[in-house]
Order: C-alpha cells, then structure tokens, then sequence
C-alpha cells in the first residue's frame, strides 16, 4: 500500500492541491476526529482525520480535493462533481473505498 510517510508529506500534497484549485488555504491541521475524515470553515482551515496517514495516498487525494472544492463550491451538486472528476478522474471509487473504512 502506498501510504503517507507523515504529517509533512500530507501537507505538502494539500498546498499542492490547493495551488492547482486555487483555494485560499489558511491553515492545514491533522487531528484526531472520531466521525469524519475531514472539516473545513468558510475562512480556509482545514483539518483532517489524523487515521488518514494510514491510507492509501489515492484516498487521501480524494479527501484532500472533496475539502478544498468546498471551499468555493458548499454542496455536492453538478459542479462539484465535475471538479472532482476534473482533478481525480474517477472518484467515485476512492468514495467508495473512504466509506467502507467506516468513520
């Protein structure tokens, strides 16, 4: 399984993100959350379920583009669907490969 070495590659890989979406990021957290992967307010934080690092890095891509498009986009409608499409291809996949991993 190709997993994260740690909290600084994850990062990494969100400001990457962040940069392509152009999202204005204020702050990255990795925390423990009991039920959910991730968070995100309407002023650019962003926190994320520590038990990611775990994972697939293709999961974490997903988590990491879901929360970002959020920050321009606050539903799961058609354009969000074709951001998601847009940055990962098929995502439905890792959403439902996320689902499975019960949090």
């Amino acid at each position: 399984m190709n997993q994260w070495n740690d909290k600084a590659e994850f990062k990494n890989r969100v400001q990457h993100f962040a940069d392509k979406i152009k999202a204005n990021v204020k702050g990255i957290y990795i925390i423990p959350m009991k039920n959910k992967w991730a968070s995100c307010s309407s002023h650019g934080i962003l926190s994320f379920n520590n038990e990611l690092l775990m994972m697939e890095k293709k999961l974490g891509d997903y988590v990491i583009v879901h929360e970002l498009l959020h920050l321009n986009v606050p539903n799961h409608g058609k354009l969000w669907k074709s951001l998601m499409t847009a940055y990962l291809g098929d995502y439905e996949k890792s959403e439902q490969n996320l689902k499975r991993s019960n949090v």
